[in-house]
């Protein structure tokens, strides 16, 4: 099996070297990139399964380049900043980042963080790559909901992973803690709050009324249950 490719994006040469060396020791492989525009370069040339990104770049806005990543790559997009405000890590994850670490962090921690987003997905039992449901298509394989008319939105790897979830247990409570060993991450405030954004962009796209959601609803204080039925094909 081929190792798993991290692409790094950080302006400080000490941090690239220290995440490469520490991702290589745990059976990685790594490209790593000072800039942007050699970032989205090699884009075009490999399909990256991490993408760890510095939001200070020189010649980027980063949350702009996470937001593109979250749209177009079926990558993880690990946000690792400076940046420690609620208001950016917020908005990082908003914008389609699947997680966000501070700096300074243990390379370890990153290791672990990498390993817990790259395993939810995979032990998740998996039906296919298409589910209908409510005059929707979800094309897992490229990352997109069909409505009726046949108009696309597209989703992030992180809202498919939340959405595959829901479409494969309809009509069942599914609790925090079940998404947490689910889908990986460390369990707590951040992890609540990131699957609250996810949430969020879900019925934002599936075009639900906030107030009076008709697929997926919120069970307050027990977690979520998705309403409607599901045809995988």
């Amino acid at each position: 099996m081929t190792a798993p490719l991290v692409f790094i994006l950080d302006d400080e040469p000490a941090i690239r070297a220290m995440l490469s060396e520490t991702l290589t020791e745990a059976g990685f492989r790594t490209l790593t990139f000072a800039r942007a525009t050699e970032f989205e370069a090699a884009l075009n040339r490999a399909t990256p399964d991490v993408c760890l990104v510095d939001l200070g770049l020189p010649d980027r806005d980063g949350l702009t380049l996470v937001h593109r990543l979250a749209l177009e790559q079926g990558a993880t997009v690990i946000i690792i900043s400076g940046r420690a405000q609620v208001q950016d890590r917020v908005t990082g994850l908003e914008l389609g980042a699947d997680d966000y670490i501070i700096k300074p962090f243990d390379p370890a921690e990153v290791v672990a963080r990498i390993r817990a987003r790259l395993r939810g997905p995979r032990s998740a039992p998996q039906r296919g790559n298409t589910a209908r449901f409510a005059g929707w298509t979800a094309h897992f394989d490229r990352f997109a909901l069909e409505d009726e008319s046949g108009a696309e939105t597209p989703f992030s790897q992180a809202e498919g992973e939340v959405l595959r979830l829901f479409l494969e247990s309809p009509k069942r409570l599914i609790t925090r803690a079940q998404m947490q060993e689910t889908l990986g991450g460390a369990a707590g405030e951040s992890f609540d709050r990131a699957m609250d954004v996810r949430i969020s962009r879900l019925r934002t796209k599936l075009r639900e009324d906030p107030k009076s959601p008709r697929l997926i609803k919120t069970i307050y204080g027990a977690g979520y249950i998705f309403l409607g039925d599901v045809e995988w094909v």
